[in-house]
């Protein structure tokens, strides 16, 4: 199955990228706060959290690692609890992340500005 995972391989894209998660790790596109939503340039307008570090980055890579469904779940299960938020929606969060990592090749670098969802470079082809 096909997750998101940081990635800083084209950080400087954007003037106002950010890339503070730990290379590879699994990250989600979370909530967006109040004063982002006015002004998404600032912060998790852009950003996707870090599931272990619970940091943020600007870019997520698409990649397919082995894992079950529920490993994904689980980690965004546990980086809630400890984050203090109530962790009862990991699996809908879950679903709707592997919803949008199937939909784009496998290493392709995707970027989020609030709801909008876009891809920021797509992967070399073979013999490229």
């Amino acid at each position: 199955m096909r997750v998101l995972v940081a990635t800083s391989r084209t950080r400087g894209l954007r003037k106002n990228d950010d890339d503070h998660c730990i290379e590879g790790e699994l990250v989600w596109i979370g909530l967006v706060c109040a004063k982002d939503e006015r002004d998404p340039d600032g912060g998790c307008g852009r950003g996707s959290g870090g599931l272990s570090s619970h940091r943020a980055t600007t870019s997520a890579r698409v990649a397919e690692p082995v894992l079950t469904r529920a490993e994904p779940t689980e980690a965004i299960r546990s980086s809630l609890s400890a984050q203090g938020r109530p962790p009862s929606f990991a699996a809908e969060i879950g679903d709707g992340l592997a919803a949008l990592a199937a939909c784009w090749p496998v290493d392709a670098e995707l970027e989020h500005r609030l709801d909008d969802v876009g891809v920021r470079s797509w992967p070399a082809r073979s013999g490229e």
